[in-house]
């Protein structure tokens, strides 16, 4: 949906998020985002689901989402504002990973939750974006880190 008065656009559907991103399934993490503000800041929607090939075999009795991929969903939330906010599509840039930091897993996330991706830009230098993320299930904090990602030519 775009602010009519700014011209800026405040969520992206999945639409939007296929454009911004080469992610397909199984790897795209994110189905929708909101709250966009410029360059700064977002939120990342995740609806967890028992239909997702990694709860097969992590682990079947007691399904958890990997931390790794709770990491990954907060990346591509970070990407997409990156790229959205550069105004570009997919096609014209990636966003490669530099660096993860003080990644600390807090709680399981399972079936059935749906994992929010608050990510906020805590510094740019030309190509290089610093964000600092948190994944939160129901208001509570499930995960964090602070990210770091490079945009390059496709």
């Amino acid at each position: 949906m775009a602010d009519e008065m700014s011209g800026q656009m405040n969520s992206a559907d999945i639409m939007r998020i296929l454009e911004l991103l080469p992610h397909r399934y199984p790897f795209l993490l994110v189905d929708r985002i909101r709250d966009i503000s410029g360059d700064d800041s977002c939120v990342g929607i995740k609806n967890v689901t028992i239909n997702e090939p990694h709860f097969q075999g992590h682990f079947p009795a007691q399904p958890i989402m990997p931390g790794v991929l709770i990491v990954e969903g907060m990346a591509q939330t970070a990407g997409a504002l990156c790229v959205n906010s550069l105004g570009m599509n997919g096609s014209a840039k990636l966003v490669y990973f530099m660096s993860i930091d003080g990644a600390h897993f807090r709680k399981p996330v399972v079936p059935g939750d749906t994992l929010e991706y608050w990510v906020k830009k805590l510094r740019r230098r030309g190509t290089v974006w610093k964000f600092a993320c948190e994944g939160r299930v129901d208001g509570v904090r499930v995960a964090d880190a602070e990210l770091t990602a490079m945009i390059v030519d496709a």
